[in-house]
């Protein structure tokens, strides 16, 4: 992680929207493009804030396994809903690049690169389930042998104004995986919502840049209601987990059940889609491949890739990973095993993307609870809904893999 993202102590204060405002605007008037939460087909999405006008105000989602819906809340609250399709590796590890691009004229071969962005980013409103996510992909790409430049030159420099969570999805479980819902370190800025009669934010610098930013901003100290207050509303969300998993064994158990019945019987309900893995924070496979344009030019890209497709595990000869069942099993068993042993962390972060977003409804909570051979969650208990088999989610034109659906349309960008 960053220097610069070291989590300071330092006095929470208070906020009204003007000052949310301030925020943003002082971010972009410091030469920050500045991206969060807004509404585009029929999903929160992450894109372009401009003004506090361009965030989801009054807007919640209803999630379960194969089942997205936006809804309207009672209230004005900016921030509460839980995450989307859209995960922040759409920005700091790009889905599509273009690694170089060579052409022949009379003098010779000339290879070219793209300039590295000059922009830099500011990131409005990180889950702390979607922190940890930002700090597993800098483990991968800065911290090991060889360091992705392409994934520094976009990631240094980032400011990050995080978002304690003020209510859980239907298919969050990030206290199963100690990832949330409070942000306890890697942002610069993290606020609290306060809805209500005055409409607050409890704001809480992380860093020397963040308390600089928070002193330009029209502020008051925060009293101990208000800390109490806020503190309350996290332990809710914390208390209101849609799934939960058990993580003290499972490791062992997912690598010492490879033949276990459970993996034929979720390959007969997968796929392989690939929008688990497009929709994952932490997913971060890629394929390379050439191209020889008409005009002679040749051209190397990278592309996000997922580990459900045939092609990513071919070699001579066919694909390593032919069947459903092997490339279901070797994605939940990296992501909650073998990751560990690569990188010293899970690769699962909690936030429920997977689960919402299959079409079929797979969760991945389930099928470990399966391996285990532990009971189905019932229906109506608040960590499970019938997600085993997703039968009454309805997808709908905005809940999936359909046409119209946000992740139908835009699922390379996820």
């Amino acid at each position: 992680m960053s220097p610069s993202l070291l989590l300071m102590h330092h006095e929470p204060s208070v906020i009204t929207r003007e000052g949310l405002a301030a925020l943003i605007g002082g971010l972009r008037a410091d030469g920050f493009r500045v991206l969060g939460p807004t509404m585009r087909d029929d999903a929160i999405v992450y894109d372009d804030i401009e003004t506090v006008a361009d965030l989801p105000a009054g807007w919640t989602d209803e999630q379960d396994g194969g089942h997205y819906r936006l809804k309207r809340r009672d209230d004005g609250a900016l921030f509460g809903y839980a995450v989307g399709p859209h995960a922040w590796k759409r920005f700091l590890n790009p889905p599509l690049l273009r690694l170089w691009r060579a052409e022949r004229d009379s003098a010779g071969i000339h290879v070219t690169t793209d300039p590295d962005p000059a922009e830099r980013f500011a990131f409005l409103a990180v889950r702390s389930c979607e922190l940890h996510a930002i700090a597993i992909q800098d483990r991968v790409f800065l911290q090991g042998p060889y360091v992705d430049r392409h994934y520094q030159a976009r990631r240094d420099g980032v400011f990050i104004v995080a978002v304690n969570c003020g209510q859980a999805g239907g298919t969050c479980f990030c206290t199963s995986m100690n990832t949330g819902p409070k942000a306890t370190s890697g942002y610069d800025l993290a606020l609290t919502e306060l809805p209500g009669d005055p409409h607050e934010f409890l704001l809480e610098p992380g860093t020397g840049r963040g308390a600089a930013m928070l002193a330009r901003l029209p502020h008051r100290a925060a009293a101990p209601d208000d800390i109490d207050r806020a503190a309350g509303i996290v332990a809710r969300t914390a208390a209101s987990m849609g799934r939960e998993l058990r993580t003290d064994d499972l490791h062992d158990l997912l690598l010492s059940n490879p033949d276990h019945k459970r993996w034929d019987e979720v390959a007969g309900r997968c796929l392989t889609c690939g929008n688990c893995t497009a929709v994952c924070p932490t997913c971060f496979c890629t394929s390379v491949s050439d191209t020889n344009q008409l005009d002679g030019a040749t051209e190397r890209t990278r592309r996000q890739d997922s580990c459900f497709t045939t092609e990513f595990s071919y070699i001579h000869g066919g694909s390593v990973r032919a069947s459903p069942k092997s490339r279901y099993r070797q994605w939940m068993t990296h992501k909650l095993a073998t990751w560990i042993d690569q990188f010293g962390t899970s690769g699962c972060v909690g936030c429920g993307r997977c689960i919402t977003w299959c079409p079929v409804g797979i969760d991945i909570t389930e099928e470990a609870r399966a391996i285990r051979g532990d009971a189905p969650i019932g229906r109506d208990s608040p960590a499970g809904r019938d997600s085993d088999s997703g039968r009454d989610s309805d997808p709908g034109r905005d809940s999936r893999s359909g046409r119209d659906s946000p992740a139908g349309r835009d699922t390379e960008g996820a």
